[in-house]
């Protein structure tokens, strides 16, 4: 299966069900188009008039009538339905689509839905088999479990923020909101198990309360295994590795290379004379330990050649070695090109290109079916299939509830 092929065979895996998105900014329609490109039919509640925040999140945007790019990056694969869920007609519509849909994620400040009357108990009258999906920043539950979070806040407070950046610098976060997207791929996770008990073990509808703290936590996965058994607290390495060595990004003439010599096979394939045999270095641990002074070695002798050169010379010997790609780089690379990573879908407003999905499965493919919607774009179309007749649908304008 090609990446130009995904598009055209078959349905995906989740065709069929029906995901109601009252989330916005990024981890919670990060999920949700994950979703979508599984094949969920996928109906984003936003606002009337305002919508998701983050299409106002601009320059860049791919023309002066289209969205922000940071909004495109989301949502593909949507519908866009305004609600005012502040009203009793939008709770009353939400309630009615919720009757009928599979799934629902939202991120609203804890206690916000079940003031509204569409909390998980309250849905789960009209719909026991609904999964709920909740996410926040700090959980449901807890002493910070009602204060709000934004992905900067967390990579401070999880621990990333303090092993990110060269060893004495600032703290550095992460280049992409990385606190948002695992728990948002925690949270799509949550969501296909649930569905999965749900279908093989009848086990009807559930509450999934995933938060961008834990799931911060949960991404220091060895660093803190590594503080747990040595009590020692991680700090900032850059590159670096805390137990390989060598395995980071050295200077070249023109650039940067990484080198990943992750065992003795790998680092006795670097084959400097006199260098693998000194005892300083003969295994990782000794490496480890004494990483000041070969580190220094290394630099001095990668930084003779270019990029290209201390790559060519390196993967000669099998010795896994990569430039540092920026993003035109990363969107040329003949391999990201093959798997059809780089992809087009054309909107209302002209094109727009994002990355594809990474989930490749040969009889249930990805696809991207939808633009990344207009605000309100199937507002009608939505309400129509969900019973109400053109006269409601018409009050309901009245009313600004949509």
């Amino acid at each position: 299966m090609t990446g130009e092929a995904r598009d055209a065979t078959g349905e995906g895996p989740l065709s069929g069900l029906t995901v109601v998105d009252c989330s916005q900014v990024l981890v919670g329609p990060f999920c949700t188009m994950q979703l979508g490109d599984l094949g969920a039919e996928v109906i984003k509640v936003e606002r009337p008039g305002v919508g998701d925040q983050t299409r106002g999140w601009h320059p860049p945007r791919f023309s002066e009538e289209g969205p922000s790019a940071y909004f495109a990056s989301v949502n593909r694969n949507k519908r866009s339905a305004t609600l005012d869920l502040g009203s009793e007609e939008g709770q009353a519509v939400l309630r009615t689509l919720a009757a009928d849909a599979d799934v629902l994620v939202e991120n609203f400040r804890v206690g916000t839905m079940e003031t509204w009357g569409l909390g998980y108990e309250d849905l789960q009258e009209v719909n026991p088999e609904l999964i709920y999906c909740s996410l926040s920043g700090y959980g449901e539950w807890g002493p910070d479990s009602e204060k709000p979070a934004y992905d900067l806040m967390i990579q401070a407070e999880g621990g990333m923020m303090s092993i990110t950046g060269e060893d004495g610098g600032d703290p550095v976060r992460v280049g992409v909101a990385i606190a948002d997207i695992g728990a948002g791929m925690y949270a799509t996770q949550s969501i296909l198990a649930a569905l999965l008990a749900r279908e093989l073990r009848d086990a009807g509808g559930q509450k999934i309360d995933v938060s961008l703290l834990d799931a911060q936590a949960a991404w220091m996965s060895y660093m803190a295994t590594n503080y747990f058994a040595g009590g020692e607290v991680p700090g900032k390495m850059g590159s670096a590795h805390p137990t390989i060595v060598p395995y980071q990004a050295f200077g070249t003439r023109d650039g940067h290379v990484v080198v990943a010599a992750a065992s003795e096979k790998l680092w006795r394939a670097i084959g400097r004379e006199g260098l693998v045999e000194d005892e300083r270095f003969v295994t990782n641990a000794d490496r480890v330990e004494n990483r000041e002074e070969l580190v220094p070695i290394l630099e001095a002798e990668l930084g003779e050649y270019t990029t290209e050169e201390a790559v060519s010379l390196l993967t000669d010997y099998d010795v896994p070695a990569r430039a540092v790609n920026d993003m035109a780089d990363v969107f040329g690379h003949p391999q990201i090109e093959a798997r059809g990573m780089r992809r087009e879908v054309e909107a209302p407003s002209g094109a727009i290109e994002m990355p594809g999905s990474p989930m490749f499965l040969s009889e249930t493919p990805t696809s991207i079916r939808r633009h990344p919607p207009e605000l309100g774009e199937h507002t009608a179309e939505v309400l129509r299939e969900a019973g109400y007749t053109e006269g409601e649908i018409d009050a309901f304008r009245e009313a600004d509830a949509i």
